[in-house]
């Protein structure tokens, strides 16, 4: 995998990530807390962090109270047939053939079931693919077997790779965070509209983050969006969810959210041109000045 990472970095050079030195490890941003990221013996969804991943939890939530009743109910007739009508049991089997009642029950009822799912889900769905006026936008390519950042407002750009377990005391990061945690971190303002623009440079990646609620497929040659408003300041991680290659288990991503201030600062700090900064970028740093 050392290999693989190094053959990694010769390319994001080769292609002209020459910016990706501006992006290494910021020690001036503040200390944050872990809040999206697996936990032992964890069995549901991760904590939500966005409205979109709230609607999730709920329609999961949702579903399940709907699956068990009718898992119940199924396996009681698969029993009920199994006990009473088996050939010892039920030596005369009944020699009808339709039930008119019955056929329309096992139509109707399971229709208004997926018309009720459908109630919930529509709007969901409806919310996580209408984007926003965003405040952030930042272009993501996935590569094999790491991912490149773009700021495309700022002109930042840098890579983010995968820490190896040596590595992650020097960026701040504990041991139980190995698999998780990466060079660089994509930091965004909290409470504010961030929008992906989500693709890929070789095969088809997946960029996602459990806490936000948020996945979509980078393809080659296509630009696809996502979006997400994250609500409290911390760390939150993910990972590439495509089957991309060799290495696809090692190729995290790594978020921090800041106040706004903070990012506005780290932007600062990675030379970012804000001659076109948004008017809510232009309130912060009059007020920092």
């Amino acid at each position: 995998m050392q290999l693989s990472k190094a053959l990694s970095t010769s390319a994001a050079a080769l292609i002209g990530t020459t910016t990706a030195m501006k992006a290494t490890a910021d020690e001036f941003l503040p200390q944050l807390p872990v809040l999206g990221a697996p936990v032992p013996d964890g069995t549901a969804l991760q904590t939500p962090y966005t409205a979109l991943a709230r609607e999730v939890v709920f329609l999961d939530n949702l579903l399940l109270w709907i699956i068990v009743p009718i898992t119940l109910f199924v396996t009681g007739l698969l029993i009920w047939v199994i006990v009473f009508h088996n050939r010892r049991a039920n030596p005369e089997p009944a020699r009808f053939t339709h039930n008119t009642p019955l056929e329309v029950a096992w139509t109707v009822v399971p229709s208004l079931i997926l018309l009720f799912i459908a109630l919930f889900t529509f709007p969901a769905l409806r919310h996580q693919q209408i984007m926003p006026e965003s405040d952030v936008t930042i272009k993501v390519t996935g590569l094999q077997w790491y991912w490149d950042y773009e700021y495309v407002d700022h002109g930042v750009q840098f890579s983010q790779f995968m820490l190896e377990r040596d590595e992650l005391a020097d960026f701040g990061y504990t041991d139980d965070l190995y698999l998780l945690a990466t060079d660089t971190a994509m930091v965004v303002p909290v409470n504010r509209d961030i929008v992906l623009q989500v693709t890929a440079g070789d095969v088809i990646h997946s960029w996602t983050i459990p806490a936000f609620g948020v996945k979509q497929d980078g393809v080659p040659g296509r630009l696809a969006e996502l979006w997400f408003n994250a609500e409290e300041e911390g760390i939150y991680f993910g990972q590439c969810s495509e089957l991309c290659g060799i290495n696809h288990a090692y190729m995290p991503i790594t978020v921090k959210v800041v106040s706004d201030a903070e990012y506005v600062a780290w932007l600062e700090r990675q030379g970012a041109d804000l001659a076109a900064a948004p008017d809510w970028m232009r309130e912060v740093q009059l007020a920092a000045n």
